[in-house]
């Protein structure tokens, strides 16, 4: 028989992405979101499959999948700014009491769980590069503390059934992922300069563009939370690519990676924007022989050529309202 995985979030960016690697690894895959940001359209080719299921469901409700489940990853959460500011209480409670039912879930059924975590729960950090042990500098009655804050308890809680109930977790911190089926209007730094670029309108930068971020492959990505996942180990591990750039930087190659020329504004900073972000990734290096392959220059190739084939009216597509 199969072995039965449960992916939740499964319509979002990284949760399809996850869909099709545990498809092509023969497991039977179970699907579910609730589609608040997720989209059917990442994973309608997997429909047509007997060993994959989907349930449209929201986690922060009572989960109940009937048969053996091996293995749940827990996706399911709004990940950008422009979703966790328009929705703060979902975030909360996906954060919360979605991963509680989750982790009962993985319980009940003796079910190893990975939960993703985020690099947001460093928040405006004051070392650098961060590794695992820094706890962070997190405003908790910021705009951005309702995404921080859930990331943060969904790793205590997580942690709690642990060592309380003995059930076998692994976290997942993820920093900054690009790739095929991002949406092109989430607010984030890289679709949304290409968005812009492809629209000929000039590229936005917040602040004065000196802040840094650090930029995975989504490939590189879901290969590390596999690793993860069939590890053994329990403690939080950072999953990213160690390679820094300013936002400024990043911008100019996206000019240069599209071939057009507009020029880059700058727009005020967000409230508790961070200044810089980096992972030190030793632990993955060290636990799970785990580092990116795949550089920006590529990685950008394959992201571009993916935003061109989308139709043109993906490319006007106002964000979701809720």
């Amino acid at each position: 028989m199969r072995k039965r995985v449960l992916i939740t979030g499964a319509a979002g960016f990284l949760g399809s992405h996850l869909c099709y690697r545990f498809i092509n690894d023969g497991y039977h895959v179970i699907g579910m979101d609730n589609l608040i940001t997720g989209d059917l359209k990442n994973i309608e080719s997997l429909f047509a499959l007997e060993q994959f299921e989907f349930y449209h469901h929201d986690v922060s409700k009572f989960i109940h999948v009937p048969g053996p489940i091996d293995y749940i990853l827990h996706f399911a959460s709004p990940a950008s700014p422009i979703d966790y500011l328009k929705i703060p209480i979902q975030t909360l409670k996906v954060g919360s009491l979605g991963t509680h039912n989750c982790l009962g879930l993985a319980k009940a059924k003796g079910a190893r769980i990975l939960v993703a975590s985020t690099s947001e729960i460093y928040g405006d950090p004051l070392i650098h590069p961060q590794n695992e042990d820094y706890w962070g500098n997190v405003n908790p009655v910021g705009p951005r503390g309702v995404y921080d804050e859930a990331k943060r308890f969904q790793e205590a809680i997580t942690m709690a059934y642990h060592t309380f109930h003995g059930v076998e977790t692994r976290i997942v911190r993820i920093f900054n992922t690009y790739g095929p089926r991002m949406r092109l209007n989430d607010g984030r730094a890289l679709p949304a300069f290409i968005g812009q670029a492809l629209r000929g309108e000039y590229l936005t930068v917040f602040g004065d563009g000196s802040q840094t971020r650090s930029f995975c492959y989504v490939d590189d990505l879901i290969e590390g939370i596999c690793r993860l996942l069939y590890s053994d180990y329990p403690q939080p591990v950072n999953i990213g690519n160690p390679d820094e750039i300013s936002l400024k930087d990043f911008a100019e190659e996206i000019i240069k990676l599209t071939g057009t020329h507009q020029k880059i504004v700058f727009k005020s900073l967000p409230v508790d924007d961070p200044k810089q972000r980096r992972p030190d990734i030793t632990r993955a290096k060290q636990l799970l022989n785990w580092e990116p392959k795949v550089n920006r220059t590529e990685g950008l190739k394959i992201t571009y050529e993916y935003f061109k084939s989308l139709p043109k009216e993906e490319l006007y597509k106002q964000p979701k309202e809720f």
